[in-house]
């Protein structure tokens, strides 16, 4: 082999390994295999004032405690570009607060996963995949694991019927991991 050869196999030899080390950044395979599992409680609203003692006279009529959390809607996920499982609920915590909380998620890991409200429709299969981010949506943030229990506000200025789905949404890909219609109950 001669020197011009040896000189253009290396630079070929670098360009490759540039390109794959891009890739795996990029792309981050080894997400697929590394589970983030969360178990968050369902969270309280704030704790009521404590009544007045016995021996003082209430200045006002006693109020009772509000009710604890009361599901409004939820819906069951289906696969999309990962096979996904797991419940979606809008929770209206005693306080008021709407909280999305997921319960028994199951879906893979992957690069720049969010958890997005949406009023694209949930459709089944690969025409599903890439509807969520056509027309409105809110990103709720990053998702905290790709397995178990976990909560996420809602902004207050949301309305959150506007937004019939919720998608595990793939930002680096643009496709959803998995998606559930909510439902009022």
């Amino acid at each position: 082999m001669g020197r011009v050869t040896r000189k253009w196999w290396w630079t070929g030899a670098a360009v490759v390994a540039v390109a794959v080390a891009a890739g795996l950044v990029w792309f981050k395979p080894w997400a697929l295999w590394v589970d983030e599992t969360v178990h968050e409680a369902l969270p309280s609203a704030s704790a009521p004032a404590a009544p007045p003692a016995a021996t003082e006279a209430p200045s006002s009529p006693q109020t009772t405690p509000a009710a604890g959390p009361v599901t409004l809607a939820e819906g069951t996920f289906i696969s999309h570009e990962h096979a996904t499982s797991g419940t979606a609920k809008i929770v209206r915590l005693s306080d008021g607060t709407p909280v999305l909380r997921l319960e028994g998620l199951d879906t893979s890991s992957g690069p720049d996963l969010r958890v997005w409200l949406s009023d694209a429709p949930v459709k089944e299969g690969k025409d599903g995949w890439r509807v969520f981010d056509d027309g409105k949506h809110v990103s709720l943030g990053k998702l905290k694991g790709n397995k178990g229990d976990q909560n996420y506000p809602l902004p207050a200025d949301v309305d959150w019927e506007a937004y019939p789905s919720v998608s595990i949404w793939c930002d680096r890909f643009d496709v959803s991991f998995g998606a559930a219609g909510l439902v009022r109950t």
